[in-house]
């Protein structure tokens, strides 16, 4: 049985990085990591919230959270990032025997990073396994990525195209792949290890620091988005286990 640990009626693993990799491999389905920015999305986006709620294993990326759970509800659970997800999973992968992986990026310029990075890491990444996604609007539709995929069939697929659009796409294709892979959403977590993005130090997102290291490196992004993470203490204070209601237009 997983263990798991209840917050705004979502189900976070919590367990060893290693065991949340195993389970994927073996039960397939997609994997969401929320950051402390997500949450207000519950709230917001019927799409996302429905996606999020349908995930077939959550990890605790957000130390925010976490810390809350304690602070609030003397529960521990165990934070798992989005990075140290990744590092682990792709060691694995890396060590072959797992099958095929099939990338999905946001742009042209990180499907060229992540082709660099697998050279100089000797991790076998053919061009016609990766996707460069559009810019995917509310509700999420790719009728040709669910071909292209049904066509390789491969036994992973590592969505890393931001949070939001990417937890949207993952229920999409897991709903209508003719086949159930393993559907990893990591968010900039890819970016950090092929440098697309600033890497993260290992101390850093450790001792939950990653959120201060993105804001230093690029505030006028991450300032609007660390605002949303104001809510979340609101949101499991009133709400602890269950979900919270859409806001009323």
């Amino acid at each position: 049985m997983i263990s798991t640990c209840q917050i705004l009626s979502i189900q976070f693993f919590n367990g060893d990085v290693d065991d949340a990799v195993q389970s994927m491999i073996r039960r397939g389905g997609f994997l969401i990591a929320p950051s402390g920015t997500c949450f207000a999305r519950l709230r917001e986006d019927e799409w996302y919230r429905r996606a999020v709620l349908s995930a077939d294993l959550a990890i605790a990326d957000s130390g925010l959270m976490v810390l809350l759970c304690r602070l609030f509800r003397r529960e521990s659970l165990q934070r798992i990032s989005g990075l140290k997800y990744l590092k682990h999973l792709l060691a694995t992968l890396k060590g072959g025997g797992t099958g095929e992986v099939f990338w999905i990026v946001p742009s042209g310029r990180a499907r060229q990073k992540l082709l660099d990075w697998s050279q100089r890491e000797f991790f076998s990444i053919k061009m016609e396994n990766s996707y460069v996604a559009p810019r995917y609007g509310s509700e999420v539709e790719d009728r040709d990525l669910v071909a292209l995929i049904d066509q390789h069939r491969p036994a992973h697929v590592i969505i890393a195209i931001g949070s939001g659009a990417q937890e949207k796409l993952g229920y999409y294709l897991r709903e209508n792949l003719s086949y159930r892979p393993a559907i990893h959403c990591v968010g900039a977590a890819l970016g950090f290890i092929t440098g697309d993005q600033g890497a993260i130090p290992e101390w850093a997102d450790r001792f939950y620091l990653g959120w201060l290291w993105r804001l230093v490196a690029q505030p006028r992004i991450f300032i609007p988005r660390l605002s949303l993470a104001l809510e979340l203490p609101w949101l499991i204070w009133k709400y602890g286990e269950s979900l919270p209601p859409m806001k009323r237009e």
